[in-house]
């Protein structure tokens, strides 16, 4: 029971870092930016703050996944906890906006190994358990993290003047890191595996071999097309929030956020069932459909303070967050038992570099469009529709 419950832990403080800087973004560069800010400067590094994260946590989640093999669940874990928490405190210091682009990243490493390993050490721990369940409470303490953050944020609204404080509260899951560093049990699967004579595992090159090659391809597009949209078009919201609400509204943006996490962590709980119950291909489909949809309803039919707005803000959440039930549950079994753990990570964490890539995409169009998030927004939901296509790569035999 204790790793299950550190492991969820350290994916609810995972998630507080994941929705950190789209509920503070435009306060930090307003106050760092000083005379220099303008609203378009401020989506443009929203845009830069986000992607550092992003190819952070895809770093994170190859070398520290991979240093969980090598010295323990526990003790990557634990490191992984530190890392989102120092570094994470440490912007509560930051002087320039380059100072907090370079600390995001750092964040993002621990925020991309915590991932691995901590849904590694559930697995080996607790091996009879329901995969689907396993991977809906896990992907579901992720977005509870989101939403704790929203709930302290509209009691304490963040603003241009008072956002330091928020960084300095990220670092307290250091002492979490640091009980699952000195206390908390190793993975028995792992220990077993200490001393034993182990097969060499299959190179990265094997991945992409005549035979692999497809399915590597399709693998890595289906993971990307969701982290795409759920960053580079859905987050703009909670910055468009902010700056329609304004200072007089501060604790709307939160609101927003809130909303949003709340149909995220049901998201979270229903998209492997569904996967399950639907099957791999209709229920991407329907998943891509209904996020294209919602998303563009979102930007389109509705805006920050309208009576329905965080109705659909909520609807949104909830089907494009049921994808990531979807790849926990499909994504490895795609690929061979010799070559499973290195084509899934591979593919999981292309989708993260691709996140990163088209986020600043997303950056250079919201400056190309003068500053519109509603247009922005619409534009980049069309990155949800490609999943339409997409899926039809994946071949029927590898399901």
């Amino acid at each position: 029971m204790a790793v299950l419950v550190a492991s969820v832990l350290g994916l609810v403080f995972d998630g507080v870092e994941l929705g950190l800087m789209p509920i503070a973004a435009l306060s930090v560069s307003r106050n760092l930016l000083g005379t220099a800010f303008s609203p378009a400067a401020g989506g443009d590094w929203f845009a830069w703050f986000t992607a550092a994260l992003m190819f952070g946590a895809a770093v994170g989640g190859i070398g520290l996944g991979n240093l969980g093999d090598r010295i323990g669940r526990t003790r990557a874990m634990g490191l992984s906890i530190l890392f989102y928490s120092i570094f994470a405190a440490m912007g509560a210091w930051a002087q320039t906006v380059e100072q907090m682009l370079v600390l995001r990243f750092l964040v993002g490493l621990g925020v991309g190994g915590m991932w691995p390993n901590g849904m590694a050490l559930v697995a080996e721990s607790w091996p009879g358990a329901s995969k689907p369940l396993v991977s809906g409470v896990m992907s579901a303490g992720l977005n509870l993290g989101i939403l704790l953050l929203s709930q302290l944020a509209r009691l304490w609204p963040i603003t241009p003047d008072s956002w330091r404080w928020i960084f300095q509260l990220s670092g307290v899951p250091a002492v979490l890191g640091i009980v699952v560093l000195v206390a908390l049990p190793e993975s028995p699967a792992w220990l077993a595996s200490r001393g034993s004579l182990k097969k060499t595992p299959a190179p990265l090159a094997g991945l992409f071999r005549p035979s692999l090659i497809r399915v590597t391809l399709a693998a890595i597009v289906i993971s990307s097309i969701p982290m795409v949209g759920a960053w580079a078009a859905s987050k703009w919201m909670i910055p468009w929030a902010d700056k329609v609400a304004g200072a007089a509204n501060a604790e709307y943006k939160a609101a927003t956020q809130g909303w949003w996490a709340i149909g995220a962590v049901i998201g979270s709980l229903l998209g492997a069932q569904l996967a399950g119950w639907m099957g791999r291909r209709r229920s991407y489909l329907f998943i891509s459909a209904g996020a294209t949809t919602l998303t563009i309803a979102m930007f389109q039919l509705t805006a920050p303070l309208q009576p329905g707005f965080h109705a659909v803000v909520f609807a949104q959440g909830l089907v494009a967050t049921l994808i990531f039930g979807w790849l926990a549950l499909y994504l490895p079994a795609l690929f061979p038992v010799e070559v499973r753990a290195t084509g899934s990570g591979l593919a999981y964490n292309s989708g993260r570099f691709a996140t990163a890539i088209g986020v600043l995409g997303a950056g250079l169009l919201f400056s190309a469009l003068g500053g519109d998030y509603s247009r922005v927004g619409t534009i980049c939901a069309g990155i949800y529709a490609l999943g339409i296509a997409a899926i039809w790569l994946v071949e029927e035999r590898h399901a």
